[in-house]
């Protein structure tokens, strides 16, 4: 667009060249022009086009506590299944093929250890909120021994009833024992991760004392202890299915 204007002394053009290049410049995503307050237009570096992505993302608990519940509802689903299959392969009538096993010692020794490991569990979470670091990383530890003393009588029972000849084809009680003790018995490796994970973030936090970082390790702890509170009341359940309804 051009402009022309005459007077006593001359003519004098005026171009819209630098409107033309300001709208370019929009179109490009670049710096517009200056808008009546002072920043910068649309698709400028003042706007609110990507400034927010630079922000750090604040740190919830609750997305922890979320996650670790929607976790634990999956695999109560998975188990309730499984239990009900149980219930109704016991009671089929005319079921000729079913024998349930006696109980077999090393199951009575995990029973123990993964109950008393609750309680461990428990000491150490309090210890943190008491601050105790030492308390809690005993506590922590012997958690720990505890779990994988769990783990290792579930596989000296499977030893055990293999040694007798009891497999897992042998009948559908032993099927179902075999299945049921294996899957919680990865559940609870998970578990044990967990608790490794918190014994090494402990010897992190002897560095750094940020508010945001303890807050996070109590969350932590916190997650953790649910967690493993539910293998144990799980692992409750599955030997009563197990031992009692057979």
């Amino acid at each position: 667009m051009v402009t022309t204007a005459t007077g006593n002394t001359g003519t004098v053009e005026t171009t819209g060249r630098g409107a033309a290049s300001d709208s370019a410049a929009v179109r490009r995503g670049g710096r517009g022009a200056p808008g009546p307050n002072g920043k910068g237009g649309p698709g400028g570096g003042g706007g609110s086009g990507g400034g927010s992505g630079d922000e750090p993302r604040k740190w919830s608990p609750d997305r922890y506590r979320i996650g670790v519940f929607v976790g634990l509802a999956s695999i109560l689903m998975m188990f309730t299944a499984l239990a009900s299959a149980y219930i109704v392969r016991s009671g089929l009538p005319g079921s000729v093929d079913w024998r349930g096993m006696s109980v077999p010692p090393f199951v009575w020794v995990s029973t123990a250890l993964i109950v008393l490991s609750s309680l461990t569990i428990s000491r150490a979470q309090k210890a943190l909120r008491r601050a105790d670091e030492g308390a809690y990383l005993r506590w922590l530890g012997g958690t720990l021994v505890l779990g994988m003393g769990f783990v290792a009588s579930q596989l000296l029972a499977w030893r055990q009833l293999v040694a007798e000849g009891v497999y897992m084809r042998s009948n559908p009680h032993s099927s179902f024992f075999y299945v049921l003790t294996g899957l919680h018995g990865l559940h609870l490796l998970g578990g044990i991760a967990g608790l490794s994970y918190l014994l090494f973030f402990a010897r992190a936090a002897r560095s750094r004392a940020e508010a945001v970082f303890d807050a996070k390790r109590r969350t932590l702890t916190d997650v953790v202890t649910i967690y493993w509170h539910f293998m144990d009341g799980l692992w409750v359940f599955l030997f009563l299915l197990l031992f009692l309804w057979r």
